[in-house]
């Protein structure tokens, strides 16, 4: 489901910026959407991690057919020699196991994270191995559906701006922070615009 603030982000972007009222109107009645599932999501963000998305796939579901069901209680139980066969490296094995811990203790609760702000919520997410910045701000952006985050370090989103913005030429870090200005409170939107001026399927994580 498309999140509810979508059309006046999407209308508000377009009024002020022609580049983006451009990308509105190619990708009109599609936008964002969430797979729901925090702990899920979190932990098919680590078995993604440096491997193409089709390799991810598989080792997703030898993961998920490994366990009764994807929950941080079935990963404790499973314990990593229960999760040997699934392909994971003995490293996501174990950032896996550390992010279901962190669910089960409750560090992380998901019924708390509408209390805080995107940076509070990033800072939580990066105490968990195997998560940085980038991870969380996909989770903020496709899982949270968080109208305003800007994920300065994807690849992607760069080169979306030096091409539409900048001739293809590349601009220093803060340049690109400065000019994501403009887009704010809905650079979360602008973001995923701007990714599918690059490949128009949607993405999910």
């Amino acid at each position: 489901m498309i999140p509810d603030y979508w059309l006046q982000a999407t209308r508000e972007l377009a009024a002020t910026d022609p580049g983006m009222a451009e990308l509105v109107a190619r990708y009109e009645g599609v936008g964002l959407a969430s797979r729901g599932d925090a702990f899920g999501t979190l932990a098919r963000s680590i078995i993604g991690q440096q491997i193409s998305v089709k390799a991810a796939e598989a080792v997703w579901q030898r993961f998920s057919a490994a366990l009764p069901q994807v929950t941080p209680q079935a990963v404790l139980a499973a314990g990593s020699a229960g999760l040997a066969g699934c392909g994971l490296s003995g490293r996501k094995t174990e950032y896996l196991i550390d992010l279901a811990a962190h669910f089960s203790s409750g560090r992380l609760d998901p019924t708390a994270w509408d209390t805080l702000d995107d940076e509070a919520l990033i800072a939580l997410l990066v105490d968990v191995r195997g998560i940085g910045r980038w991870t969380a701000e996909m989770f903020l952006i496709f899982n949270q559906l968080r109208p305003d985050v800007f994920p300065l370090d994807d690849l992607g989103l760069q080169r979306a701006i030096h091409e539409r913005y900048f001739a293809g030429e590349k601009q220093p870090r803060r340049n690109l922070a400065s000019f994501g200005e403009r887009w704010r409170p809905w650079r979360s939107v602008a973001t995923w615009l701007l990714w599918r001026s690059l490949d128009p399927l949607p993405v999910e994580y």
